[in-house]
């Protein structure tokens, strides 16, 4: 562990017991008496190494689910999972890692294995980075410029802080990032467009604890290249394309629905690294029983294969009987140059069930009243759509591993972010 987790591992070591405890020196904090050094643990390496017997179905590793729709549920990763989500997440139109990749992946290893993004570095021969405790947007600026990395990868609470500090001092640093993945919530278009801009390619990318994580990928395929750059931007604001071997559909309550990218219906999954049940059996009925696991996630698929997530089943805001998806309000807002960040949550009504109302963060120094908000989306929405109110805070309350509230990729309710 790294040595700032010393003093929380200290509160429950009397509850645990540990075989062996190696201790990365990041901030000089002394370890207690039966830890040992991680660097010597390296320095000791022979390179002599026998591989041991094992059977591709054994369990490797375990993550637990964030629980945003419940208690944590373990989920359980063989060798043969993982080394196919390896090998099927490095591909060029996956993650496309490559050995002459320097890799920074700012999500930690207990949210989905980091996105099982160090398998693929390690498979591949990447140098890897790791950014330790400063998870800031100058130290992880000065990190990448100082370690040249050329892949990173993080939730976008990470991303729009740093697009604010490039925004700032654009001379500041000089990098040489070639793609900044974001998963664990949607990536907004605006962001997208401002990094952009800035030279810096951001690739978004959807799934789950539950598939070790990766689902999709937001490529644009070739056959869309020339297509206007408005229509191109709403691609790659799409979860995306299914990985290879993983299986996709919608199904509403008549059965599957057509993809046609209007039609919704709740995303279910299945492949070789979707899990087949949660540890202990919990919560089985998240299984169809011909193998399908029911994500949660209410999305369109359009002609081209990109999956769109609309919403949570449980965030989807009912007005009058027709439903108003509160991630386009929210991606839609993002786009106004005063707001940092936005949240569109229901509200009860005495006529209408649900109403949405909308959470804003501007961005410092910014200024933005409720009439103008409003304005800004008319014409992007039905009236109806439009939220009946508008509340300006300083932030957004986040669950603890600093993604938004609709994680929709590596836990147990969708990513986004992820992947």
């Amino acid at each position: 562990m790294d040595d700032v987790l010393l003093p929380l591992a200290e509160h429950v070591r009397s509850h645990v017991s540990f075989e062996r405890v190696f201790v990365v020196p990041l901030t000089g904090v002394v370890p207690p008496p039966g830890c040992e050094s991680y660097e010597d643990l390296l320095a000791s390496a022979t390179g002599a190494w026998d591989y041991p017997p094992l059977d591709e179905e054994a369990p490797v590793g375990m993550c637990y689910t964030s629980g945003t729709t419940g208690r944590p549920k373990g989920v359980v990763y063989s060798h043969r999972s993982l080394v196919l989500h390896t090998l099927g997440s490095a591909l060029p139109d996956a993650l496309g890692l490559s050995q002459r990749d320097v890799v920074c992946p700012v999500v930690p290893m207990f949210h989905v294995n980091a996105w099982g993004i160090p398998f693929g570095a390690t498979l591949l021969g990447c140098k890897q980075v790791f950014p330790g405790p400063h998870l800031d947007p100058a130290s992880l600026l000065d990190l990448f410029q100082a370690e040249e990395v050329t892949v990173t990868a993080g939730v976008p609470t990470i991303w729009l802080g740093v697009l604010e500090a490039l925004r700032r001092e654009l001379d500041r640093w000089k990098l040489k990032l070639r793609t900044m993945v974001v998963g664990g919530s949607a990536a907004p278009e605006a962001m997208i467009r401002a990094y952009d801009q800035l030279g810096l390619h951001v690739l978004h990318a959807w799934g789950m604890t539950e598939m070790s994580p990766l689902g999709t990928v937001s490529r644009l395929k070739s056959t869309l290249q020339d297509l206007p750059e408005d229509q191109q931007y709403a691609y790659r604001a799409k979860q995306g394309l299914p990985a290879p071997l993983v299986e996709v559909r919608a199904v509403g309550e008549r059965g599957e629905v057509p993809w046609d990218g209007q039609t919704m219906g709740e995303l279910q999954v299945r492949g070789p690294w979707v899990a087949g049940s949660y540890y202990g059996g919990e919560d089985a009925d998240r299984w169809t029983p011909d193998g399908w696991f029911r994500t949660g996630d209410v999305v369109t698929l359009d002609p081209e294969g990109y999956v769109k997530i609309v919403d949570r089943t449980k965030d989807l805001i009912k007005s009058g009987g027709e439903w108003i998806s509160s991630v386009d309000l929210e991606n839609a807002l993002m786009g106004h140059p005063a707001v940092k960040e936005a949240a569109v949550v229901a509200i009860p009504h005495p006529k209408w069930g649900e109403r949405p109302l909308a959470v804003v963060v501007l961005r410092e120094g910014h200024r933005a009243s409720p009439e103008e908000l409003r304005e800004f989306l008319v014409s992007r929405f039905a009236k109806w759509w439009l939220p009946d109110a508008f509340v300006f805070a300083d932030e957004i309350p986040r669950p603890p591993r600093g993604s938004s509230r609709r994680p929709n990729c590596g836990s147990s309710t969708g990513t986004g972010s992820w992947a």
